[in-house]
């Protein structure tokens, strides 16, 4: 399984939310490319970074420090956060990007996520972010209608392999992922599945990786220690 410790960037600054909630950013680390270096050293070899002001307002404002860790830290970056375009798209890529996460406007306009799968494949990846099982948009403050499987189902069909599923209730809170409804999006696609949200230890990443999903994402445990990198990385197998 493939570990994505997490940098989220807000004015420049790592910071992290409760349950994805814009009032509640605190910063985590000083330096968001030592942290990338950190993670690199403790044999991590992807990243999960997110524009969390292009995800509100649609207008990236940390390509800078994307660029730098893209191109210094050794790491594979994988970023969401404001990108509803082709053009968008071009703009991360040519930053050094390894994937892009279409997030908010894979609701909005499915043809461009279609469009995104067939020019570039395996490095688009589609996120569905939801709260009890509803998709929710535009930095998780509008709720779509629409139920997360039935969601997934209608990405898989535009050509979308990736999916990174994130139920909001868990996000920042330590509580263990969705264990639940992480397994019955296994059973609804054959996307491969990135859990999002609420890991909180070594044991509940050593659950994910016993179900099979092929990755996830460590946000808040890293940097409240409650996670072991370097030991979870041994435990996932090989980061290539």
């Amino acid at each position: 399984m493939i570990l994505f410790p997490a940098i989220d960037l807000k004015n420049g600054k790592a910071v992290r939310l409760y349950k994805g909630e814009f009032s509640t950013a605190h910063q985590v680390a000083d330096d968001p490319l030592a942290t990338a270096r950190a993670f690199y050293a403790a044999g991590a070899r992807y990243i999960h970074m997110v524009d969390l002001d292009g995800a509100r307002s649609g207008s990236r404002q940390n390509g800078a420090i994307v660029q730098a860790v893209a191109k210094e830290s050794g790491l594979k970056v994988e970023l969401g956060g404001g990108i509803r375009s082709m053009a968008d798209l071009e703009d991360v890529f040519a930053l050094g990007v390894w994937r892009c996460v279409i997030g908010s406007a894979a609701v909005s306009d499915p043809d461009f996520v279609r469009e995104a799968a067939a020019k570039y494949g395996e490095r688009v990846a589609v996120g569905i972010d939801a709260m009890d099982g509803i998709v929710k948009t535009a930095g998780w403050e509008r709720s779509s209608g629409l139920n997360y499987l039935d969601f997934a189902k209608s990405m898989e069909t535009m050509g979308v392999k990736t999916i990174i599923f994130t139920d909001i209730a868990t996000d920042g809170m330590l509580s263990g992922p969705s264990f639940d409804r992480l397994a019955a999006l296994q059973k609804t696609v054959a996307c491969h599945i990135t859990a999002s949200g609420g890991v909180s230890s070594n044991a509940d990443l050593d659950q994910l990786n016993a179900m099979g999903l092929y990755g996830a994402i460590i946000g808040k445990a890293y940097y409240a220690g409650t996670v072991d990198l370097a030991a979870a990385v041994k435990e996932a197998g090989e980061q290539c």
